[in-house]
C-alpha cells in the first residue's frame, strides 16, 4: 500500500547580525611579492646608476639647464606643435577622401598613404633636408613653357627646420589620416542618415555628427602619435635642425661625453612626455565619458586600492 509522507517543515536558516559577520579581506600575497620584486629591482637599479662613476654626474648637472639645451627644447616643442598640426589637419582631409565615393580622391589618397607609409622617416627628413641636389630652384609657372612665376633656390626654401617640418608633417599626416577614418567608421550609418533626413549638408554632419562621436576613438592612439612625434624630432639631427638631439650631439662631438649628455637629453625626453601624458588622459576620460571602459588612472586605482585595504584591516580589528 502506497504511504504518504508529510512534507517536512521548512526551517528558515538563523538570522545573523551584520555586526556579528566576521570581515575577512581577500588577501593578494603575490600581487605583494610582485610588489617587493619591483621596488627592490628599481632601487638596486637606481642606486648602481647613481654609483656608477661613468655616468658623469656633475657633467650632467652642469648642462641639465644649460642654455643650448633649452634652445634644442623650443625648437623641439615647435616642431612637435607644428607637426601635429599639419598632420592632423591633412590627415583628416586625407580620411575624408579615403571614405569618399569618387574614385580620383580615393586613388590619390591612397597613393600617398602607401607612399610616406611605405618610406622609412629618416629617409624622408634626409631626402627633404638634401632636396636641393635634386632641384637646385623651385619654379612656379606654366609647365611646358617657359612662363616662370617664381624662381628661389631651394636651399633659401627648405631650411633646416622647414624640411624637418615637411617630412614629419607629412609623414603624421598618413599614420594619422588612418586614425582619422578609423574613428569615422566606427560611428554608425544610421547617424549619418539622421542628420541627412533633417536636412543637413555632408559637410555639416561630418562637422557636427560624425567627428565628435568619432573622438572616442581617435583621441587615444592620437596621443600617443603625439608622444611618438616628440620623440621622432631627435632624427631631425641628421640634418642640424637645432632641436634638442642636435645640440646634445654637438657638444659631446666635441668633449666626448657622450653617455652623460645622452642622460641629460633623457631626462628632458622623459620629463615631456610625462607632461604630455596628462592633456592625453583627461581628453581619454572626457570623451570616453558613457562607455564602460574605465578611464581611472593606474595611480589612482593603486592608491584607491591600498586604502580600501587599510579600511578592511580597520574592520577586522
Amino acid at each position: 500500500m502506497p504511504t504518504h509522507t508529510e512534507p517536512l517543515p521548512h526551517t528558515a536558516p538563523p538570522r545573523v547580525a551584520a555586526r556579528d559577520l566576521d570581515v575577512v579581506p581577500v588577501r593578494h600575497y603575490g600581487r605583494w611579492a610582485a610588489v617587493v620584486a619591483a621596488v627592490a629591482a628599481l632601487v638596486g637599479l637606481v642606486g648602481s646608476l647613481a654609483r656608477n662613476a661613468n655616468v658623469h654626474w656633475d657633467v650632467v648637472g652642469d648642462y641639465l639647464f644649460a642654455s643650448l639645451v633649452f634652445d634644442g627644447l623650443a625648437t623641439t616643442l615647435w616642431l612637435t606643435a607644428a607637426a601635429m598640426a599639419l598632420g592632423l589637419g591633412l590627415g583628416t582631409v586625407i580620411a575624408v577622401m579615403r571614405l569618399s565615393a569618387n574614385p580620383v580622391l580615393y586613388g590619390l589618397s591612397s597613393l600617398f598613404v602607401w607612399f610616406f607609409r611605405g618610406t622609412p622617416l629618416l629617409v624622408q627628413i634626409i631626402f627633404w633636408g638634401y632636396a636641393a641636389a635634386l632641384y637646385q630652384y623651385v619654379l612656379i609657372g606654366i609647365p611646358f613653357t617657359d612662363v616662370t612665376f617664381l624662381r628661389a633656390e631651394t636651399n633659401s626654401l627648405l631650411t633646416p627646420s622647414v624640411a624637418a617640418l615637411l617630412a614629419l608633417g607629412l609623414n603624421e599626416a598618413a599614420y594619422a589620416s588612418e586614425i582619422v577614418r578609423a574613428g569615422i567608421q566606427s560611428v554608425d550609418a544610421g547617424q549619418t542618415e539622421a542628420a541627412h533626413s533633417l536636412g543637413m549638408r555632408p559637410a555639416l554632419t561630418m562637422r557636427r555628427v560624425v567627428l565628435p562621436q568619432a573622438m572616442r576613438v581617435i583621441v587615444p592612439p592620437m596621443g600617443n602619435e603625439t608622444i611618438n612625434m616628440l620623440k621622432m624630432t631627435a632624427l631631425v639631427s641628421v640634418i642640424a635642425a637645432h632641436d634638442l638631439m642636435s645640440n646634445i650631439q654637438a657638444v659631446y662631438a666635441q668633449n666626448y661625453q657622450v653617455i652623460p649628455l645622452l642622460v641629460v637629453a633623457s631626462i628632458w625626453y622623459l620629463a615631456l612626455v610625462s607632461v604630455l601624458s596628462v592633456p592625453q588622459a583627461w581628453l581619454e576620460r572626457r570623451y570616453g565619458r558613457g562607455s564602460a571602459t574605465d578611464r581611472t588612472s593606474p595611480v589612482r586605482r593603486l592608491f584607491v586600492g591600498a586604502a580600501a585595504a587599510l579600511r578592511g584591516k580597520e574592520t577586522v580589528r
